[in-house]
């Protein structure tokens, strides 16, 4: 994998740790950090929109393999809702962590 390809970093839904561990079957390592440029909104579901001088407040997962990432993005809806994009996250102590982010898919810009 690639250097940030076992992390990912949660902002909505999968900050609950239960519900992780239910999709996951195991309790997965997460830390605070945060995503700059973007803010957090709420249509149906929780997303990411880009936003000069904004954060986002999350965790980042740590040790995730190609299965936990597959149920993920099925839990995502993976490309009908969301789509996995790069990110850099800084934890609470300033460390840059390259990861994963999930980025709406084009749904959050329909009316209605």
């Amino acid at each position: 994998m690639s250097r940030h390809g076992d992390k990912l970093f949660v902002y909505g839904a999968l900050l609950d740790s239960a519900k992780r561990a239910r999709l996951l079957g195991r309790i997965v390592k997460a830390e605070p950090a945060r995503l700059k440029g973007y803010e957090r909104r709420r249509r149906r579901y929780f997303y990411l929109a880009p936003r000069d001088g904004s954060h986002v407040d999350g965790e980042v997962l740590h040790g995730l393999g190609d299965a936990d990432f597959c149920i993920l993005d099925e839990y995502e809806e993976v490309p009908l809702l969301y789509s996995r994009a790069r990110a850099t996250a800084v934890s609470a102590r300033g460390k840059r962590i390259e990861c994963w982010v999930y980025l709406p898919a084009g749904w959050e810009k329909e009316s209605g």
